[in-house]
């Protein structure tokens, strides 16, 4: 089984996004979607827990 296919099957949509930019020799795009979905987890997840006046203060 390929590595793009293993990566598909185990991250769901994700995956699918990155065997994408991987297949279209895009993978300099990945780092930059990688700090796009931290950046995001971090933003829900601090509205939800006691961090939130700790991730105010970044921006």
């Amino acid at each position: 089984m390929s590595l793009l296919r293993k990566m598909q099957d185990r991250f769901g949509i994700f995956g699918e996004l990155l065997a994408f930019l991987w297949a279209q020799k895009l993978w300099w795009i990945i780092p930059m979607v990688l700090v796009l979905v931290l950046f995001a987890f971090l933003l829900i997840f601090a509205g939800h827990t006691g961090l939130a006046p700790f991730v105010y203060t970044l921006f």
